[in-house]
């Protein structure tokens, strides 16, 4: 697995304001930086969202996901799968780059982007060749098993948007690792729950915070048992 760079707001961002309702860090300031994933499976590629396009104002990535991937010598078409964790437009805008992949993605987000009136905030655009029928799409109810031996695994984690996905990926030097999209937007969020003002459902972030946590934990409990 690689991590890309897909783009950079300019200054850091104050916590309290939208981030955290619990208020628990004043003066607090995160930068944030937007992230998409490469998982190399046997022969199949995966890629985990795609980050801002490359028009976005002051957030846009300096180089595309396409020549990123380039660098690895991995094309467009090499991409089997196209994973979303959710449908705003800093985790999807350059998802078009990749037609020929099987796009998966919540049941609920695919719900949202094909829906006659899209809601504000909701990145439908690029998803037009899915929408239209001319690419693969596959919606997730509930968590999927994207290769079938457990290594790589989409998580039902709502809240932030009605079908946000986050990605457990198990690594053979690392370990498990979970990419937890916009679940939890930084270290604070996950450890004292603090919710964004603007997430969809608070309960929903709040039950999807503590499925990471046990998941989380059942990979420390087993690390400590077979060492």
């Amino acid at each position: 697995m690689a991590r890309l760079d897909c783009g950079t707001p300019q200054a850091p961002t104050v916590v309290n304001e939208r981030f955290s309702d619990t208020y628990a860090f004043p003066g607090l300031k995160v930068q944030f930086v937007f992230s998409c994933y490469v998982i190399k499976h046997g022969d199949d590629y995966m890629l985990w969202d795609t980050g801002h396009s490359m028009t976005a104002p002051n957030v846009a990535p300096k180089v595309s996901v396409v020549d990123q991937l380039d660098k690895i010598d991995v094309k467009p078409d090499q991409i089997k799968y196209v994973g979303i964790s959710h449908y705003h437009a800093d985790h999807t805008g350059q998802v078009d780059s990749f037609p020929k992949a099987t796009l998966l993605i919540g049941a609920r987000e695919w719900d949202a982007i094909t829906s006659p009136k899209p809601a504000q905030g909701v990145n439908f655009k690029p998803f037009e060749g899915w929408i239209r029928g001319e690419n693969k799409v596959e919606p997730q109810a509930i968590d999927k098993d994207v290769f079938g031996d457990g290594s790589v695994i989409m998580l039902r984690t709502p809240g932030h948007t009605p079908g946000h996905s986050s990605l457990l990926v198990k690594l053979a030097q690392m370990g498990p690792v979970i990419i937890t999209g916009d679940a939890v937007h930084f270290r604070e969020n996950y450890d004292t729950v603090g919710v964004p003002s603007f997430n969809f459902d608070r309960a929903q972030t709040v039950a999807s915070i503590e499925r990471l946590r046990k998941i989380a934990r059942e990979f420390e409990g087993d690390r400590h048992h077979s060492a």
